[in-house]
């Protein structure tokens, strides 16, 4: 019998020791779960900051939900909507709104936006059901939450961003530029517009090319050829300038008097109600029926 004490095991035994789990997945899949515990810890952040910003403030806040959608980000192809909670004060409009919430919130909030005066156009969205400008709409004329989604019945590129392609395709096809048969001698001598005329076509000079009255008809909706109200409207604007071209005039009422051209609009005036400009878009295209009857009159 020994007299040595039984020497102490320092490693544990294999049945002692714990299961080693084995890789769940390969790398790329390993790396779609961090991405998208990464989305999940960056959004979680953003609603904390959004809570911390409220609790300090005595400020009014109004909230905002935002369409998002990115086709480029596996964990964001799916549509959804984002809550954000921004400070309010008195004028502050849609765009306001959304700029705050790009640079204090999510920076990868993406939506167009330039001049903020109602001139470029590039800021048209779908507000609470209703095709509006951002930069125009005041936050104190809308019920919360204030709803923001990208223009209906166009493709969306990300987020508040859609494809304006088509919309201006339809623009170019109308010839939207001045045409005159003569120009005056003198090289500083202007192409005089009777009073009445520029009158007549005032309002159709107003449209800034925001694409909200082809969001919001129906028929563009279902016809990709028709030209849309925004096209149409360019059209009035040239054919009825006394300055232009027989030729050119001709040309145009030819184009718009095709099937996809005035004949397609059913008076819906979903145009007009729906332009921040206030062009009156239904009587223009209604007016341009009636050009295109009349150059169909023969006499004889």
């Amino acid at each position: 019998m020994s007299t040595h004490p039984p020497q102490q095991e320092t490693e544990e035994s294999p049945a002692e020791q714990e299961p080693v789990e084995e890789a769940e997945s390969t790398p790329p899949a390993q790396q779609r779960r961090e991405d998208a515990k990464a989305d999940r810890r960056s959004r979680d952040a953003q609603r904390q900051a959004e809570d911390d910003a409220a609790a300090k403030s005595d400020e009014p806040t109004r909230e905002i939900r935002v369409f998002r959608y990115d086709p480029e980000i596996k964990d964001k192809q799916e549509p959804r909507f984002d809550t954000f909670h921004v400070p309010f004060e008195k004028g502050m409009t849609v765009l306001d709104a959304l700029i705050y919430a790009r640079d204090n919130y999510d920076p990868s909030l993406t939506f167009r936006h330039s001049c903020r005066q109602a001139v470029c156009g590039s800021d048209a969205f779908f507000v609470n059901g209703d095709q509006r400008l951002g930069c125009k709409t005041q936050l104190s004329e809308l019920e919360e939450p204030v709803r923001i989604e990208p223009l209906p019945h166009q493709e969306v590129v990300k987020d508040l961003v859609v494809d304006m392609d088509h919309f201006y395709d339809e623009m170019e096809a109308v010839d939207p530029f001045f045409d005159p048969d003569e120009t005056p001698e003198g090289e500083l001598e202007e192409q005089r517009q009777s009073r009445e005329n520029r009158e007549k076509v005032k309002m159709s000079t107003r449209c800034i090319w925001c694409g909200a009255c082809f969001s919001s008809c129906n028929i563009a909706a279902g016809d990709n050829q028709y030209l849309g109200p925004a096209a149409l409207n360019k059209a009035y604007r040239f054919a009825m300038d006394d300055r232009e071209g027989d030729g050119k005039k001709q040309q145009r009422l030819e184009t718009i008097e095709q099937e996809h051209g005035v004949w397609r609009c059913q008076t819906q005036f979903s145009c007009t109600n729906v332009c921040p400009k206030d062009i009156p878009l239904t009587e223009h295209i209604q007016e341009l029926k009636r050009e295109a009857v009349k150059n169909n009159l023969k006499f004889w």
